[in-house]
């Protein structure tokens, strides 16, 4: 596998922030380096059922998390075991959920905090944080720099061409705070900021980039159910793949077989939705 791509997932932004906060993001769009997408998430719109969908392409209906007190080691192909399977190397800077999901479970906090197993059918290097003790006071969060500059260590140092990045500071500031807020604009704000060198050094490295979120967020903080705040993120596409579905809304089920063709990675079949670019 030639190809090289990352995932970065910023964990309960509505579209509505994304596109009046993130300036960076938004100034590539209007530069032409990036392309945006609207995308909704499943439902329930709860981050782990969020996680599972993103990653395997099917619904919580089919793959069962139905939500972050319900996670397992999901039976579905996924966008780690497709790029293994086209013999790519894979890497994850997450929370300890999508090792769960996509490698093993129960997660051992000393077993799998970090891994390097180049043999594994999924994920190859792992370094995963727990957010255990997590509370509406103490969010528990890794600064989000050292997770960018994590992900970036492990694409120097194993020439990864699928890595995924998540980080959950500004979900965890939303439930705190609500997103109609002056703590959530500076969120956004700061996220938008630290985020922007590492887009342009990922760029320079040769990987395309994606930055959405897993699903939005309320005035009052809350996600879950079905309302666009709660469901509707922002995409940005930094890379030559073209428009394959002009829908103006897109499915988060669409997202692990767009990265798969790009990739250049086969599709499973359970992904029944349609990539959206190529």
């Amino acid at each position: 596998m030639d190809k090289k791509l990352l995932l970065i997932v910023v964990d309960g932004v509505p579209w509505r922030n994304f596109r009046r906060l993130f300036g960076n993001l938004e100034g590539w769009v209007q530069s032409g380096e990036a392309q945006l997408f609207k995308m909704r998430a499943v439902l329930p719109s709860t981050s782990a059922s969020c996680y599972a969908s993103i990653h395997s392409g099917v619904t919580p209906q089919v793959h069962g998390c139905t939500g972050n007190n319900n996670v397992f080691r999901i039976a579905q192909d996924d966008i780690f075991s497709q790029t293994r399977k086209a013999g790519g190397t894979t890497g994850a800077v997450t929370h300890s959920f999508w090792s769960e999901f996509f490698n093993r479970a129960p997660f051992d906090v000393v077993r799998d905090i970090e891994y390097d197993e180049p043999e594994s059918d999924t994920i190859n290097h792992g370094r995963f944080h727990t957010m255990t003790g997590y509370n509406l006071i103490n969010q528990t969060t890794p600064a989000d720099t050292d997770l960018f500059a994590t992900l970036t260590m492990l694409c120097d140092r194993f020439s990864l061409n699928y890595g995924i990045l998540h980080t959950c500071t500004l979900d965890s500031m939303g439930h705190r705070f609500g997103h109609e807020t002056h703590e959530m604009d500076h969120g956004c704000f700061a996220m938008d900021e630290q985020l922007a060198p590492f887009i342009r050094r990922w760029r320079d490295m040769g990987y395309e980039v994606i930055v959405t979120a897993d699903h939005g967020q309320t005035d009052r903080g809350h996600h879950g159910g079905h309302e666009d705040l709660q469901q509707d993120v922002a995409l940005y596409y930094f890379g030559d793949g073209k428009i394959a579905d002009e829908s103006e809304v897109l499915c988060q089920t669409q997202l692990a077989p767009t990265i798969l063709t790009l990739l250049g990675a086969p599709i499973a079949d359970t992904m029944k939705g349609k990539a959206f670019l190529k």
